[in-house]
């Protein structure tokens, strides 16, 4: 199978599009990318690609172009030229590109503008389109700070309700997504199907924890508006005298400001972002993880991929978060978890976790429950399947 895929995001960016394109390469198919210029989640273009160095390159098999955009930096300003310039270099780039391309799958995450280009080599070549809805938009926006009801959001709201619409399936990450975009758009059910996202194998590969005198909480991934570290910080506060460890993994316009909250928390430790192949010695230090959102009704609808990896490693979780994951971590029995913001709640749960003695027992189960409802062979199978429909 020939398969065009569009996504604002790629490696080197840290996102799963790009095993889930490299898998499909080691099954047989053809695989091209059409993706922007690295920047995420920083907003800097990576060393290497600027200027437009390595526009068109070949990874792992993965056929990739990069499209030239405007990154990100910081302000509502360069967020807001990065949003747009993609669908306008992405949709120039796809009109040079022949109908040989059997399907168009397209990875949308924010914003859903990158969608744009697939759509318009749909309807030339009359080809179906498949839509992974990873982010609820024009509701992504006001995790942002745009009101609803402004102008703003009602032209965005405009532009994502004809996005939707004009997709072949929408394929969601979260079963709450389903709600949303039934009410928001009227998308009918049955072109909505539910696939939730997997772990890189390495996950499953991770040891349980040597045991030390310290229990060590870890956070691993992006630390932005949407992801709440605050509620972390509240937490590790009222229990700094509890012998317990907060490991902080990850990079995002946020990074700089949690670091100057938490100065005063000798037992917080920052990383940085590291490249996947290092989150190994993470995962094998901690007792369990950490997940948390900001409190917001659309926001709570989202199932963080994160939630897959802490559960792949046969780890413990511990979350602030409203939703689609407290209802998961009900359904595996895999952790405790609070109202989100709730930092006093998130402290007692940690508390409670490390008291039981049981983490590395319910652990061991979120492993079982991941392999039985989020394995990537079952992704894979599902995927392929819609393809074949297409």
């Amino acid at each position: 199978m020939n398969i065009l895929v569009v996504c604002q995001y790629y490696y080197p960016e840290p996102v799963r599009i790009s095993d889930i394109c490299e898998t499909l390469v080691t099954l047989g198919h053809h695989v091209t990318v059409i993706t922007g210029t690295p920047n995420y989640p920083m907003g800097n273009i990576y060393p290497g690609y600027e200027a437009g160095k390595l526009s068109d390159e070949v990874l792992n098999g993965v056929r990739i172009h990069r499209c030239p955009i405007v990154p990100r930096k910081t302000g509502v300003i360069y967020r807001f030229l990065n949003y747009i310039s993609f669908p306008v270099s992405s949709k120039k780039y796809i009109r040079s590109l022949s109908g040989d391309y059997d399907v168009v799958f397209v990875n949308q995450l924010s914003p859903v503008m990158m969608a744009r280009a697939g759509i318009w080599y749909k309807k030339k070549y009359n080809k179906r389109m498949i839509l992974y809805c990873l982010d609820l938009w024009p509701e992504s926006l006001c995790v942002g700070g745009i009101k609803k009801g402004s102008l703003i959001y009602k032209i965005f709201k405009n532009i994502s309700q004809k996005i939707y619409r004009e997709s072949d399936e929408i394929l969601v990450t979260s079963r709450s997504f389903h709600i949303y975009l039934q009410d928001m758009f009227g998308i009918e059910d049955n072109k909505m199907n539910y696939l939730p996202q997997y772990a890189e194998d390495m996950f499953l590969d991770i040891k349980p924890k040597i045991q030390t005198e310290k229990f060590e909480l870890v956070f691993a991934g992006n630390i932005g508006t949407a992801q709440n570290i605050d509620t972390i910080l509240d937490a590790a506060t009222i229990l700094k005298d509890q012998n317990i460890m907060f490991h902080i993994v990850g990079d995002g316009v946020e990074l700089e400001r949690m670091k100057e909250k938490a100065h005063d928390l000798a037992h917080v430790l920052f990383y940085g972002r590291k490249p996947i192949e290092e989150m190994r010695q993470f995962y094998e230090m901690a007792d369990a993880m950490l997940v948390t959102l900001t409190d917001d009704p659309v926001i709570s609808l989202t199932l963080p991929g994160k939630v897959q990896s802490y559960m792949a490693a046969g780890k413990a979780i511990v979350g602030a978060v409203n939703g689609e994951t407290p209802l998961i971590l009900a359904e595996s029995q895999g952790g405790y978890c609070g109202a989100a913001g709730d930092g006093e709640a998130l402290a007692e749960n940690i508390l409670k976790l490390k008291d039981s003695g049981n983490a590395e027992k319910i652990g061991m189960g979120n492993r079982n429950y991941y392999l039985q409802t989020f394995s990537k062979e079952k992704f894979m199978d599902e995927l392929l399947s819609t393809f074949a429909v297409a």
